[in-house]
């Protein structure tokens, strides 16, 4: 798989030096799709609104239904994305309970 001219990429899951070439090739296959409550998908940028009332942890603060969240950001985890509201930095809200604008 590996050319003599590739570039070699350290993996820090495997501890090794491995060709850019085949790391592409693994990234591209661990790709997951992110979908609201709706089945819409969503994208890092996108504007979702709260389809139910939310409160937030350690913010004694809550979140009402309807509520804009603009350019909100994907994670690592398929159900929850990351986002900033008023002044909630690290906000993590679940995916089941917003709906994309």
């Amino acid at each position: 798989m590996a050319n003599e001219d590739d570039d070699y990429v350290y993996d820090e899951v495997t501890g090794e030096w491995r060709p850019a070439s085949e790391l592409a090739v693994a990234a591209g296959a661990g790709k997951f799709v992110v979908r609201d409550a709706s089945g819409n998908v969503l994208a890092d940028g996108d504007s979702v609104t709260l389809i139910k009332d939310l409160k937030v942890k350690g913010a004694n603060q809550t979140l009402k239904q309807g509520a804009v969240i603009r350019s909100i950001r994907l994670t690592d985890n398929p159900e929850e994305i990351d986002c900033r509201y008023e002044g909630i930095k690290g906000l993590v809200l679940r995916t089941e309970f917003v709906r994309k604008r």
